[in-house]
């Protein structure tokens, strides 16, 4: 396992089967933290993961803090649109946990703020609009991790 990545309460099947397709083809492992807004057997979940699951590891944890005390990931982040500090100022690490809010309602504010700043990252935008798809901000921190990591793991094939 290179990476963590953690969904807190994901609400839309289509995204939590777009990332089980995105951890099963980086190495990261993926945990939900329930309540989910589906069931892990949703058809749209599984249109959208394809045949990807087989091949990620997913875990799903009655609560964040049942998460941290099982997994003791050395680092967690947060991705939130009110943080301070942009996702690629830091210097990522395998087994640090990447934690996202649900698409409707992203991180509870009183969890954004038991993080330290530091913890807390935001993926830049423009002004006026109001989050990216779920999918599409997992992607762009997972990558940039692990290209910070040297793509571990990858198969790189040529033509």
């Amino acid at each position: 396992m290179m990476f963590r990545v953690v969904l807190y309460e994901p609400k839309i099947p289509p995204n939590t089967g777009n990332i089980i397709r995105l951890c099963a083809n980086s190495g990261a492992d993926l945990h939900l933290i329930a309540p989910l807004g589906f069931a892990l057997d949703d058809a749209k979940l599984r249109r959208a993961g394809l045949d990807y699951r087989e091949f990620a590891r997913i875990r799903v944890h009655a609560a964040l803090d049942d998460f941290l005390k099982s997994e003791k990931p050395p680092r967690l982040f947060a991705c939130s649109k009110f943080a301070k500090r942009d996702y690629s100022s830091v210097s990522y690490r395998p087994g640090d946990a990447l934690l996202f809010g649900s698409e409707t309602e992203g991180l509870p504010n009183v969890l954004r703020e038991s993080l330290s700043p530091d913890q807390v990252l935001r993926i830049p935008m423009l002004p006026n609009n109001r989050s990216l798809n779920l999918s599409n901000a997992v992607a762009v921190v997972l990558y940039e991790a692990w290209r910070q990591n040297g793509f571990s793991g990858a198969q790189f094939e040529g033509p």
